[in-house]
């Protein structure tokens, strides 16, 4: 049995009713600040932790109701959840008796259901909307006030199972069979770690006290329960002689604390204070303490450890802990049979390495202690390490909350979807999972791009980081790949995020008399010379795929029959700007001297270009006069480090952004990049 899905209905963030899918074993939430991910880890607490508050604050209600609406309606909160048989479970397992009151499907694969209910009473609702119907004031905070006041004291909760319209409230004997375990973000695992007085401690050394015995498969039970008794009447026998030893070097001591009582008349009725006690197994958990061993032997303790050790140190105690209370030998009937452990950024104090251990750690652990594992992370190093059928994305968008779900995406009867799951998973490292967590993204082809858009939006007046936008470098022209993971015209499942995608159009050429010639990248003013070339101005396919500006996804690149590259098209708007001919640039006095000459005629620039076979291959397509610009982008092209001069080109636009912003510094920002920064940020 798994928990197979939460429904969400006017709680935090959630207005709508919301049904969030979720993974028979790991579940990783992630999405950026205020998506929901902690409301869902709360509302699944509020259903399997029993030792969690039922009782709702004003600030748990979802504030988006209109006033007319709490006018008529006291505000509710409704949260269930279905459990699902799992695959291979045995036809009468313990878990279908768990849930046998609460089955809404007795069919194989059975289902089960648990309802949360907060709400204000039906005798209350008249008074209610009495009081609400007295409240004139346009201001919605006045309504919620009154509501907190007034009514939220008179609220009830309810657990039902099965079909809620039936109201069947949930037995506690079949919740308290479920261990919801939760570690919060925020958390003091420095003082839970300290001493055996802690419960965590004590319980965990409570269990596994004399676990050489308990757990020696070789015997039978009753063996093993004459083996426990025997080293506890042991126990008991040493600690008597013990105690023994101490009330012997207190008689004294004892003798003089009487006396005094008889002079203070404490003895009037013939009672003298004596010390007794007896010495037992829990009593000294409490001299214990948890301390961290060296190789050398030096003893610490955990406080002068680091606080991620002392994490990690805690979830396995945690963990033990939930081993402990399945245990069907220890507790017999009241022993827990479904466990959920949840934790709420696991990533906190841990280094990267030490968070794929942990995932690892996780995930091993799900074959024998815990039924299912809650994340909520804002960790690309967990996301990039984790299996896109974990991950479960959360967007708000017009104060919305969408749900997404990156594996689902890909059909896996479909050899192009196949293939392109694949790819992401091999692919998304933690740079590329920046994309899950932003909540706008530019899709680039390379490093030129993903360095100078960050300022090019700065010359716009806007800024990428604080609209949340990820410029995203995926290498090349597999744009279609990750593009599935967002077009939610095409999926249901899809992330459904604002997406640009820039890339180039390098127009190509092939000779057409040549058997077997393959295409090659040509200028955009050589296209149709030569009529022994097949031509084509565009060669990247997705160039032409989702140009309707009012959908999701949107791809910008450069104007047809004109365009090449990202370093052609920025020489070409800016064909005078020195600044741009930055060191890495070979050659770059060539084209200083075409920019300081631009206003001279085109043949006194051309007697400039040198004589390599590349450059007269620029000049014999070149005639017209006409072309100074494309001359110049051409030849910049020619002599480009791409990597190296985007890195020095970004530095000198840095530097000059005041002068640009006061109009004393001319640039040009390409005009299809322009468009896709601005639509990016609409």
């Amino acid at each position: 049995m798994y928990i197979a899905n939460i429904e969400i209905e006017n709680f935090r963030g959630f207005s709508v009713k919301k049904v969030v899918k979720l993974n028979e074993k790991l579940n990783i939430f992630i999405g950026h600040n205020n998506s929901g991910k902690t409301t869902i880890i709360k509302a699944l607490q509020i259903l399997f932790d029993t030792s969690y508050p039922k009782k709702l604050g004003i600030n748990d209600f979802n504030r988006q109701l209109s006033i007319d609406y709490l006018k008529e309606n006291p505000p509710r909160v409704v949260l269930s959840s279905t459990l699902k048989e799992s695959k291979g479970e045995a036809e009468y397992s313990e878990d279908i008796v768990l849930v046998s009151t609460m089955l809404t499907k007795i069919q194989r694969p059975y289902e089960a259901k648990i309802t949360y209910e907060f709400f204000l009473p039906e005798k209350e609702i008249d008074e209610y909307k009495a009081t609400m119907a007295a409240i004139s004031s346009p201001d919605i905070d006045e309504y919620w006030s009154e509501i907190e006041h007034s009514f939220l004291n008179k609220y009830v909760w309810r657990l039902y199972g099965g079909d809620e319209k039936l109201k069947t409230v949930v037995d506690n004997d079949i919740l308290n069979r479920f261990d919801f375990e939760f570690m919060q973000p925020i958390r003091d695992v420095e003082r839970d770690l300290s001493s055996g007085n802690n419960s965590l401690l004590k319980e965990v050394i409570d269990f596994f006290i004399d676990y050489e015995i308990k757990s020696d498969t070789t015997k039978t039970k009753d063996v093993i329960k004459d083996d426990l008794q025997k080293v506890k009447r042991e126990f008991a026998e040493s600690s008597r002689q013990l105690m023994a030893k101490l009330q012997g070097r207190l008689t004294a001591g004892e003798k003089q604390i009487v006396t005094y009582a008889d002079n203070t008349g404490a003895t009037f009725d013939e009672a003298s204070p004596r010390f007794s006690g007896v010495l037992n197994e829990t009593t000294l958990y409490s001299a214990l303490r948890l301390t961290l061993e060296d190789k050398t032997g030096i003893k610490l303790p955990p406080t002068n450890n680091g606080l991620g050790y002392n994490n990690l140190i805690y979830i396995a105690l945690l963990l033990a802990k939930m081993q402990k209370d399945a245990m069907g030998e220890y507790y017999g009937s009241n022993a827990k049979l479904f466990s959920v452990l949840a934790i709420e950024e696991p990533e906190a104090h841990l280094h990267p390495s030490l968070q794929y251990q942990f995932l690892k750690f996780l995930n091993d652990n799900m074959k024998s202690n815990v039924r299912q594992i809650f994340l909520s992370t804002h960790s690309p190093n967990i996301t990039a390490a984790s299996k896109l059928d974990n991950l479960i994305v959360l967007n708000k968008e017009k104060e919305e909350i969408e749900v997404a779900y990156p594996g689902l995406v890909f059909d896996l009867t479909n050899k192009e979807d196949k293939a392109s799951k694949s790819y992401i998973e091999r692919y998304l490292d933690v740079t590329k999972s920046d994309m899950l967590f932003a909540k706008r993204i530019i899709l680039v082809e390379g490093i030129s791009e993903q360095l100078l858009l960050p300022i090019f939006t700065r010359y716009l007046n806007s800024d990428l980081v604080d609209s949340h936008v990820a410029v995203i470098n995926i290498g090349g022209r597999y744009f279609s790949h990750f593009l599935r993971l967002f077009d939610r015209d095409k999926n249901e499942y899809a992330i459904n995020k604002r997406i640009a995608v820039i890339t180039d159009l390098d127009p190509v050429r092939k000779k057409t008399d040549v058997k077997g010639a393959r295409f090659c990248s040509c200028y955009p003013f050589e296209l149709g010379k030569d009529s022994s070339y097949e031509y084509k101005s565009i060669s990247n396919t997705i160039a032409n795929l989702y140009s309707d500006r009012k959908k999701s996804i949107s791809v910008f690149t450069q104007t047809n029959n004109t365009g090449c590259t990202f370093e052609y098209d920025l020489l070409l708007h800016n064909p005078t700007c020195k600044e741009l001919i930055v060191p890495s640039i070979t050659n770059g006095d060539t084209l200083l001297f075409l920019m300081n000459n631009y206003t001279k005629k085109y043949e006194e620039m051309v007697a400039a270009v040198g004589d390599s076979e590349e450059c007269k291959r620029i000049k014999d397509d070149l005639s017209d006069s006409k072309n100074k610009d494309q001359l110049i982008a051409a030849l910049y092209l020619l002599y480009v480090s791409k990597a190296a001069s985007a890195q020095e080109i970004a530095e000198v636009l840095d530097k000059k952004e005041t002068d640009y912003l006061k109009g004393a510094f001319s640039f040009k920002i390409p005009p299809y990049i322009e468009g896709a920064i601005k639509w990016v940020l609409k």
